[in-house]
């Protein structure tokens, strides 16, 4: 399955108020190696937690298994840009497949 805009729901605020966060339209299941390793050739900051990265970009964010996507803090721009950036080292670190 082809990661892409059309994968994720409109990035919004989160339920708490903390953040931001973009949920995928359809459960995904990625390999979270494969994306830390697609991040580091970018030059990208990355700290795998196991269960998820945290990433470093203008906002930091975190990406889980089921392709969720949180943006700390308030500046809906900045998590729109951080969502951007993330968005194609996503697709082109693959292995991404519907549950």
């Amino acid at each position: 399955m082809a990661i892409d805009a059309s994968t994720y729901r409109q990035v919004e605020l989160c339920s708490g108020g903390g953040g931001f966060e973009a949920v995928p339209r359809v459960p995904l299941s990625l390999d979270l190696t494969a994306v830390a390793q697609r991040l580091a050739r970018e030059g990208v900051a990355t700290t795998d937690a196991r269960v998820m990265l945290i990433v470093g970009l203008e906002v930091e964010t975190t990406v889980s298994r089921s392709g969720r996507l949180l943006f700390k803090g308030r500046d809906r721009a900045a998590a729109g840009r951080a969502f951007d950036r993330l968005l194609p080292l996503l697709e082109r670190a693959g292995r991404a497949r519907t549950s």
